[in-house]
């Protein structure tokens, strides 16, 4: 099965005096591309929290948000009480006319009136939200697998509908063939020359081998046999799929070269057109 590089998880926990939500979103990317947000207090856990989402999402631009809402009385900014006198002594020096509360309103707006007091981390609350972590991951990775189920789908009718169209190319070859011998007939006679008919065979053998195209026809039907099988193979790998999508582009190219016959020209382009959404979509797969 295959699986999307787009994906969105979430999760919310409601602690005592916190509410947690716990945010993924990831869109395609070469490599594991990961950002992270979250309130300095749970800084020193941010490599922890990358290694546990690497080891799910492994590939695409991920965003990781952990917002956290005060919801009771708890609080880590303390009043700097100091400080506050000092700025009240002196203003009511300045201006001793100044209520005490008007002083209070001043000096609670000038520098370092209050300060963070830092906390060391409560570990059983650590332990609580890296299972809604663990969710949120959860929800991020099926939502990828939902997208890759519709990839997946497209991938194989147009998978399909290259394999119909190479089925026509091989259909009309023989017609193909035909009217490249009454093209040199047809010139030897316009040329009114008398021709020695072992040449004729031999250039007609040559012009036949030039535009053969058996051995792309061949590959062509085992590269869309080999992309199905990786399709439904046990692990997503979207660069795997590229590489068949361009061996199969290769074999398509070489058929168009080779044609020479406007009908099957006509059913190259639209092999090309099928493999290039398949290409498309290839972008979004892990």
């Amino acid at each position: 099965m295959i699986q999307s590089m787009t994906g969105y998880g979430k999760s919310v926990l409601q602690l005592p005096t916190k509410k947690i939500t716990i945010e993924l979103k990831s869109l395609n990317s070469k490599s594991l591309d990961m950002n992270v947000r979250m309130p300095s207090y749970y800084k020193e856990k941010e490599l922890p929290l990358r290694r546990l989402v690497a080891k799910s999402i492994i590939r695409g631009k991920v965003d990781v948000s952990l917002f956290v809402e005060v919801t009771g009385e708890e609080t880590s900014t303390k009043i700097n009480e100091a400080v506050v006198r000092e700025y009240m002594k002196q203003l009511h020096i300045i201006a001793p006319d100044t209520s005490a509360a008007k002083c209070l309103e001043m000096a609670m707006r000038l520098p370092d009136t209050a300060r963070a007091e830092r906390e060391e981390i409560d570990e059983n609350e650590w332990e609580t939200i890296e299972t809604n972590i663990k969710e949120a991951i959860t929800n991020i990775v099926g939502y990828r697998n939902d997208e890759g189920k519709v990839l997946e789908a497209d991938f194989i009718k147009r998978n399909n509908n290259i394999r119909e169209l190479l089925n026509e190319v091989i259909a009309i070859d023989p017609d193909r063939i035909a009217g490249v011998k009454e093209r040199l007939q047809k010139g030897i006679v316009e040329l009114k020359e008398k021709v020695d008919e072992n040449r004729f065979e031999q250039e007609l053998v040559y012009y036949i081998e030039k535009y053969d195209i058996t051995e792309e026809k061949v590959r062509l039907n085992n590269h869309l046999d080999y992309f199905i099988t990786s399709i439904n193979s046990d692990d997503s790998n979207g660069k795997k799929l590229g590489f068949i999508a361009q061996e199969m582009g290769r074999e398509i190219n070489t058929i168009g070269s080779k044609s020479n016959y406007a009908p099957m020209q006509k059913l190259v382009v639209q092999m090309k057109d099928e493999l290039e959404k398949i290409k498309e979509q290839l972008l979004n797969v892990l």
